[in-house]
Parts: structure tokens; C-alpha cells; sequence
């Protein structure tokens, strides 16, 4: 692919886990999208779910691979289906693309492989080495390049980068800010860019991020010298010392049809992190907008953002070309 794709703008999917959710996706435990890949009777759903984002206008689709990470099928008595559903996420995103007959891109969604939102690796590196490999192998054959998804320490970016080198692939670099513009680990987003960019880096985006965090670095990131931009989420707010934990118990509630928590548990994201209403389509274009104005070029979202916000921002492109 064109190595300065992201030189212009150009318009990202939204949060396809929250949107699968939408459409009636009923997950078991943890799996959260990675039972829509696990179930053939599923399968529809999630073409769909692309072909909605491709339609509103999205130049790039992720495979819907975010919870297919090994430990987290592990945690939920799913390990067998690890190779399965990472080669069947990208089969159903390239059949998406077919369908629609549009020129888009397929992103390889390679994520954290231990806590969501945390900078904890755990002690045992070379667990998250060879899950961050093994995953990326699997990706790797069907899509346009990977997206290091929702990375939260500059050592992270550091394993995943090491263990995708050798694949020799395009990558877009997805890290994950509080809302005081520091990483997890406490880094400054400058400071690791600068220290592992390499010549496969296409771009750098805040992810899985709310549009606070996004402003206390927007100036700092017109200082880096390639293209950069966001996913955001429309959560009410992540709390600086919540993580999205792969060991979380849930209880599926047959009258309600949903994945619950289970006593204190705190893993189920919307219960514990809501939802912020007030981030609705205008709101959005908005801030994307303003974003644009300081230099921002790939423009996406994350768990909230719907086919309808990404319509909005495509109307906001052709406005800006």
C-alpha cells in the first residue's frame, strides 16, 4: 500500500464490539466480539455491522479481532478457537469489502495482549511476545496492514513492534491516553513516538480515547513528523486506575438476554464506565472538526461510535477537500 496513505485525510470505522452489541450480539464472558466470530450464526452480523461503517463512509474497516487475543480466550475457556476466528475475522472483513465494491483498506487489529487500559504486561514478557506474534501471523495474510490496537506503554509498543518486524507489513500505531494526555504508564505520546518509529509506521492515532485526553495533546502532536489523529470513544469516562481485566466473571441473564456482572466485578464497560449521550453525531463533527483544524488527518471511532457518526465526519472530509 501506499506508505503515505494517511498524508491526507482519510476516515476509520467506528467501535465494531460495541456496535455488534447493538445489533444484538449476546457474549459469553468476556468474549465481547469474539463470540460473533466463534458463532457461524453471527458471522452476517459482523459483514454487516462492516458494510454499515463502508457505507457511512470509512476508507478503512479493523478486523474485529480486539478480544481474539489469546489470553483472553484462555480466560474464558475458549483457547481452541484462537487460529479460527482471527483468520475468519479477516475472511469476513475482505467479504465485506467485496460486497461493497469500494476501494477501501483492511486493518489487522493486533491488540494488547494482557489488560486493556493498563500498562501491567504481567511478568512472564515472553507469554505477551508470543501472543503478540502468533495473532499478527494469523492477521497478516488478507489484510492492507496492522493497527496496534489500544497500546498503553512505550515497553508494549516496543514488544508488539519487535514481534511484527519480521512481517515486514505496514503498521498503524493505536495508543490509548487518559484524560490528562499521559499514557498508562505515565509517558509523554511525543516521547514514544519518537523513541520507536521506524519505517513501517504509517501513523500515529490516540485510541480509544475521549476528546479531553485528545485536546491535552493536540498541540504536542503537531511537533511529530508523521500523520496523526484518533479514535475516540464515547464513554462518560475511564477512570484512571480502571482496566478492562481478561479474568472477569460474568453471568449471562437469560430474561434480559445480557452479560452481567457478576459481584463486584467491573469488567462489563458500559455498566461501569456509561455512556456519554451528549457525544452524540453533531457533537462529534464537531470536535473532529476542530481536531482537523490542528493538523489531525485520520479520523475515526471507537467503542460508542456508530455508522452514524462516521457518516457525519464523511460529509466533514469532502467539506475540507
Amino acid at each position: 500500500m501506499d506508505k503515505d496513505f494517511f498524508n491526507k485525510t482519510r476516515i476509520l470505522d467506528g467501535g465494531m464490539g460495541q456496535e455488534l452489541l447493538h445489533r444484538g450480539l449476546k457474549p459469553k464472558g468476556t468474549l465481547w466480539s469474539a463470540q460473533a466470530l466463534i458463532d457461524k450464526d453471527c458471522h452476517q452480523m459482523v459483514i454487516d455491522a462492516h458494510l454499515d461503517f463502508i457505507n457511512a463512509g470509512a476508507e478503512v474497516i479493523v478486523t474485529a479481532t480486539f478480544t481474539a487475543r489469546r489470553l483472553r480466550l484462555i480466560e474464558n475457556d475458549s483457547e481452541k478457537y484462537f487460529e479460527k476466528i482471527n483468520t475468519k475475522a479477516v475472511e469476513l472483513a475482505l467479504r465485506a469489502r467485496d460486497i461493497s465494491k469500494k476501494d477501501i483498506l483492511i486493518a489487522g487489529s493486533l491488540p494488547n495482549q494482557n489488560t486493556t487500559y493498563s500498562a501491567d504486561l504481567g511478568e512472564d514478557l515472553d507469554f505477551i511476545e508470543k501472543n503478540f506474534y502468533d495473532q499478527a501471523k494469523l492477521l497478516k495474510q488478507g489484510i492492507d496492514f496492522l493497527y496496534l490496537d489500544v497500546i498503553s506503554s512505550g515497553l508494549e509498543c516496543e514488544i508488539a513492534l519487535k514481534m511484527i518486524e519480521s512481517f515486514n507489513l505496514p503498521v498503524l500505531v493505536g495508543i490509548h491516553l487518559r484524560d490528562n494526555g499521559l499514557l498508562p504508564s505515565g509517558e509523554k505520546i511525543t516521547n514514544v513516538v519518537k523513541k520507536y518509529k521506524n519505517k513501517n509506521w504509517l501513523g500515529v492515532i490516540m485510541a480509544c480515547i475521549s476528546p479531553k485526553a485528545y485536546e491535552a495533546v493536540s498541540k504536542d502532536l503537531q511537533q511529530l513528523d508523521i500523520p496523526y489523529g484518533f479514535k475516540l470513544n464515547a464513554f462518560k469516562k475511564i477512570p484512571e486506575d480502571y482496566a478492562v481485566a481478561s479474568g472477569d466473571s460474568y453471568e449471562f441473564d437469560s430474561s434480559t438476554g445480557l452479560s452481567l456482572i457478576k459481584g463486584n466485578n467491573r469488567g462489563n464497560r458500559i455498566n461501569v464506565l456509561g455512556i456519554n449521550t451528549d457525544l452524540n453525531e453533531s457533537k462529534f463533527y464537531e470536535y473532529v472538526k476542530k481536531f482537523m483544524k490542528n493538523g489531525a488527518t485520520i479520523l475515526g471511532g471507537c467503542c460508542e461510535i456508530r455508522p452514524s457518526h462516521i457518516k457525519e465526519i464523511a460529509k466533514l472530509k469532502n467539506k475540507f477537500n
